[in-house]
């Protein structure tokens, strides 16, 4: 283990940390793939062999290199190379195809599209609508026009390229939010963005010599580089990569890495929970867990159930990669479902629609202004307009809905866009699912708003459920179930059982899409049936 220290903080550079540990702990390991190992040393080698090979493609500082392909070794090679010449790297969401990929690899404008053999047939289909001049696919050329194999992009014994007129507060990615809420935006991050995010992340897991790190989160996700790849390269720890997340075999591969902590996201938690219970739940190497967003009844049987310790929730977003965490927290024991405090070097404040600070106790959209330079992103790409909406003055709107306690402890409510606001109270859908989900034959659910009848400007609260295998549940005694365990109001009139959720590839639901079908012939209508919610 070796955590990077950069006394001048202007001097942080994504390209300059594989450099450095190379130079330091060079033989250690740091990637570990399969059967495949790659110590830093030996990334650094490659990573500046690819870079000498993009160069001489054209890639120059301040220019994007997309890529579209599934996660692994390669995809960090890229990113680091690209970084090292001062470029910037753009993830493509891999489950993109037709017109959505088109799109976003048109806004993304790359100079050098990346791709792999598994994705090139979703790309050649659109290959005549996009101005790219280089296109690499890792495995080969593929049925691609003007393809060419990335492994002829690495030039064998090439130097390090010069890095010393880039800055902290460069953009170094272009990450396309994940688009829960309505389009994907473009968000510009810079280098000390990440380095802020992830050496304060890593404080509460304690890391030693003898930890490993394992990702299977995508790696088009902010999360999956802040929480897992650049912790690994910040902090000098090996990282362990499997391409996807599976329930069945999430167990077997921690083992298979001797991975002691790992990071879960959405709903890939609650799927292990929701898996059946077997005798040997605890008897792996995983030791250190952050799950978020992990309910607050199922964290102490989780850890219990499989014998992890569970990290205190924190806050972040793609925009603003650490908002609230616990490293402050004077209590050894923080409240259950608090995201932390408000870190540091950012001044936050919760308002209510008209820009007014809100009551103790009250939810209010977080608003963050940084107290440094570099802290939260550089803007959205090729969209001032979304930038400036962002804004309230110097005051970054986060969108994201919270409540602070007495004690000065944060709790996510909902994002904005998904609040339901009915007869002048706004609902968290966040809550009122975390309410359904004490029920035992619910295995997930989403709620969300759909337009009122009676007024424009308010919503009817929809809850869609899933129901675990085997079990069975009608509306109407689901909705006695809320009334009885939660205030009245988180009652939805309208519910329905679905067989499915839109999830992001991260296990997001993807409410927009739940909104934009609303209402259907299979749906419960309580105020139709005569249900009424007593207070």
């Amino acid at each position: 283990m070796n955590t990077l220290q950069f006394p001048d903080i202007t001097r942080r550079h994504i390209g300059r940390a594989i450099t450095l540990q190379a130079e330091q702990i060079g033989d250690q390991p740091f990637i570990l793939s399969g059967e495949e190992r790659f110590t830093f040393s030996d990334v650094n080698r490659r990573v500046n062999e690819l870079a000498a090979g993009l160069a001489a493609r054209g890639l120059k500082a301040g220019e994007r290199l997309a890529f579209y392909m599934d996660s692994g070794p390669e995809v960090i090679f890229i990113a680091l190379a690209t970084n090292k010449l001062g470029a910037v790297w753009v993830p493509v969401n891999t489950d993109y195809k037709g017109a959505w990929l088109e799109d976003t690899v048109l806004r993304s404008r790359p100079t050098i599209l990346v791709t792999d053999l598994k994705h090139a047939g979703r790309l050649a289909e659109v290959r005549g609508k996009l101005p790219v001049q280089h296109i690499l696919v890792q495995g080969g050329s593929a049925e691609l026009a003007g393809a060419e194999d990335l492994a002829a992009a690495y030039i064998p014994g090439a130097s390090e390229p010069d890095m010393d007129d880039f800055g902290y507060g460069d953009t170094c990615a272009v990450l396309w939010t994940s688009g829960t809420t309505g389009r994907s935006k473009g968000v510009m991050q810079s280098h000390n963005v990440f380095f802020s995010a992830v050496l304060s992340g890593a404080v509460p897991f304690r890391a030693t010599g003898g930890d490993v790190i394992y990702s299977v989160l995508p790696m088009y996700n902010t999360a999956a580089w802040v929480t897992n790849i650049f912790r690994a390269l910040f902090c000098g720890l090996p990282l362990a990569l499997d391409p996807v997340f599976s329930v069945s075999h999430f167990w077997e591969r921690i083992d298979y890495y001797r991975a002691t902590q790992t990071f879960t996201l959405g709903a890939m938690h609650m799927f292990l929970w929701n898996a059946p219970e077997r005798p040997d739940d605890a008897d792996h190497c995983l030791r250190k867990l952050m799950a978020i967003p992990m309910p607050p009844q199922v964290a102490g049987p989780f850890s219990k159930r499989f014998g992890v310790e569970l990290m205190p929730q924190g806050l972040g977003q793609s925009e603003a990669q650490l908002l609230c965490n616990h490293n402050a927290s004077p209590d050894p024991e923080p409240p259950p479902a608090s995201c932390g405090r408000p870190v540091p070097n950012l001044e936050a404040r919760l308002v209510d629609d008209h820009g007014n600070d809100v009551p103790v106790g009250e939810p209010g959209e977080l608003w963050v202004r940084p107290l440094e330079p570099f802290l939260i992103f550089n803007g959205y790409f090729d969209d001032p307009q979304a930038t400036a909406a962002a804004y309230e003055g110097d005051w970054y709107k986060t969108g994201d809905m919270l409540r602070c306690d007495e004690a000065g402890y944060y709790y996510f409510s909902d994002r904005k866009k998904d609040a339901v606001r009915y007869k002048g109270r706004n609902i968290s859908t966040f809550e009122v699912e975390m309410a359904a989900r004490h029920h035992p034959a619910i295995q997930d659910c989403a709620a969300f708003g759909v337009p009122s009848e009676e007024l424009a400007s308010e919503s009817e609260l929809k809850l869609d459920v899933i129901l675990k295998p085997g079990e069975s549940l009608d509306a109407r005694q689901l909705a006695q179930f809320i009334n009885d365990n939660a205030p009245y109001f988180f009652v939805p009139r309208y519910i329905e059982f679905v067989d499915s959720l839109p999830y992001t590839p991260t296990n997001k639901v993807q409410k927009y899409r739940l909104r934009e079908r609303g209402v259907t012939d299979n749906t419960w209508d309580g105020q139709a049936e005569g249900f009424r919610a007593e207070r």
